[in-house]
C-alpha cells in the first residue's frame, strides 16, 4: 500500500511540477539570477534553453519579446497596436518579475522586419506606434533605444522582436 501512495504522489508530483512552484522563480547564476516570470516561461527554459530574464549586479537583460501576428489578425495599424501592446505587457511583467519597471529601462534594442508581409506601415509605422505605446509604460526621460533592420524573426508572423536592458538596485 505504501508503495502505491508513493508511486502516486511520485505521478502527481510529475504531472503538475510548474504548478507546485511559486512564481516568480529566480535561480541562483553566475553573478545574479535568472528569472522565470510566471508558469507559462517555464517551457521555454526548460525546452528550449531561453531565460526571460537575467541579472548580473546590478543589470537586467530581458530576452526579446516578438510583436507578431496571431491567427486572424490584421497587417494594418490598428492590429499592430495591438500586437504592440501585447508584448509591452509581456515585457512589463517580465520586469516586475525581476523586481524592476520600464523607469529603469535604459536601452532598448528593436529588431524590426521593416517591409514585410504582416505589417502594411513601413519603417515610420513602426516607429510610431512603438512610440505611441512606449509612452504608456515609461513618462521619461527616455531610454536610448537602437533600431535594426532585418530580413526575419524566429516566429514567421513576426514583425518586431523588443530586447531591454535595465539598471536595477542589487537585492
Amino acid at each position: 500500500m505504501r508503495t502505491l501512495i508513493l508511486a502516486a504522489l511520485a505521478a502527481l508530483a510529475a504531472a503538475t511540477p510548474a504548478l507546485a512552484q511559486d512564481y516568480p522563480r529566480r535561480l541562483p547564476s553566475s553573478g545574479g539570477e535568472t528569472i522565470i516570470p510566471a508558469p507559462e516561461f517555464q517551457a521555454g527554459y526548460d525546452d528550449y534553453n531561453y531565460a526571460a530574464a537575467r541579472r548580473v549586479g546590478d543589470t537586467l537583460y530581458v530576452s526579446g519579446v516578438i510583436i507578431g501576428r496571431a491567427p486572424g489578425e490584421g497587417n494594418d495599424a490598428a492590429a499592430f497596436e495591438a500586437q504592440t501592446r501585447r508584448a509591452f505587457a509581456v515585457l512589463d511583467r517580465t520586469l516586475r518579475a525581476a523586481g524592476a519597471t520600464f523607469d529603469d529601462v535604459v536601452i532598448i534594442n528593436s529588431f524590426h522586419v521593416w517591409d514585410g508581409p504582416n505589417f502594411t506601415g513601413g519603417r515610420m509605422g513602426h516607429l510610431e506606434v512603438i512610440n505611441k505605446v512606449k509612452a504608456e509604460y515609461i513618462d521619461g526621460p527616455w531610454p536610448a533605444w537602437t533600431a535594426v533592420g532585418t530580413t526575419a524573426l524566429f516566429e514567421e508572423t513576426g514583425i518586431v522582436e523588443i530586447q531591454l536592458i535595465a539598471h536595477v538596485g542589487e537585492d
